[in-house]
């Protein structure tokens, strides 16, 4: 009995040992633990804490449930040393850096996979986020007629898009509709220009930008168009890229693109396209 007994409390100071960073004293259904979870375990454990060999160095909680682990004394090194060869303490603690090293690399493994799962998904946003902005952004309203006019059924006639095509209303009277989606015209189309009153207050609120503490940098458009809320009627952000198109065409404004990475554009709502470039941010042309 007192051989079974200490065969057991060296076992587990064997375990406390190769586990510097403790063990609970006995062995869950999926935890390891310094004596198994056995009625026959109880008295050697008993005799293990009672004599100094480990000690509770610190608590865990795991889930609700809160539960010491424990570590290998003086004492217990001296009875380990004095018990069992040198050398298999030696062996056993190569068997768990093994063990240990195996870990490491899975958790490695893991981590690397992580990393190529988050890139691919930045490459995939940076792939979507230009066609998520260009949905949201109004198409621009031709400023001028682009339809020429001619009397009579000669090839100068002027041919309509169609609905569809243009997104625009057909023309009320003195239009033909043709059997393929065209309708042509006997007057010219004009095209409302953006609102003379909106397109001061844009130029006021930029100038008026320039000349603040923040003059040297562009305003962003969200900026831009939230000082334009105050209006009455407020505008909408289709007739504010609007506005802001007539006066970039005119040369009183300049659009200034987003030049950091697509996924990281703020507010994409408020950007628009100015050519090849999704334009960010606006200033007001100086008059030399």
């Amino acid at each position: 009995m007192a051989d079974k007994l200490t065969q057991q409390i060296i076992d587990a100071l064997s375990k406390a040992a190769a586990d510097p960073t403790g063990l609970p004293l006995f062995a869950g259904k999926t935890d390891p633990g310094l004596f198994p979870a056995a009625a026959g375990a109880r008295p050697a454990a008993q005799k293990c804490v009672a004599d100094g060999l480990v000690l509770a160095t610190r608590t865990e909680t795991k889930g609700k449930a809160a539960r010491d682990l424990y570590g290998l004394t003086d004492k217990g090194w001296e009875f380990l040393l004095a018990a069992v060869n040198p050398r298999q303490v030696l062996e056993d603690f190569v068997r768990v850096l093994e063990a240990r090293q195996r870990d490491v690399g899975e958790l490695l493994d893991t981590a690397r996979q992580m990393a190529a799962s988050l890139q691919g998904l930045k490459d995939a946003v940076a792939r979507v986020l230009p066609q998520v902005i260009a949905g949201k952004l109004t198409q621009p309203t031709p400023t001028a007629p682009f339809l020429r006019i001619a009397q009579g059924g000669g090839p100068d006639r002027e041919e309509f898009p169609s609905r569809r095509q243009a997104s625009l209303p057909y023309p009320s009277g003195g239009g033909v509709v043709h059997a393929n989606g065209t309708a042509v015209l006997d007057a010219p189309v004009v095209v409302a220009a953006p609102k003379a009153d909106l397109a001061a207050a844009v130029l006021a609120r930029l100038s008026d930008w320039a000349a603040s503490a923040n003059a040297g940098e562009d305003c962003p458009l969200p900026d831009l168009f939230r000082s334009l809320t105050t209006r009455e009627p407020q505008p909408t952000i289709g007739e504010f890229h609007d506005c802001l198109r007539q006066l970039h065409m005119d040369g009183s404004v300049y659009l200034h693109p987003w030049t950091g990475p697509l996924y990281a554009l703020p507010e994409p709502a408020y950007a628009l396209l100015a050519g090849h470039n999704v334009a960010y941010y606006a200033s007001v042309k100086s008059e030399k």
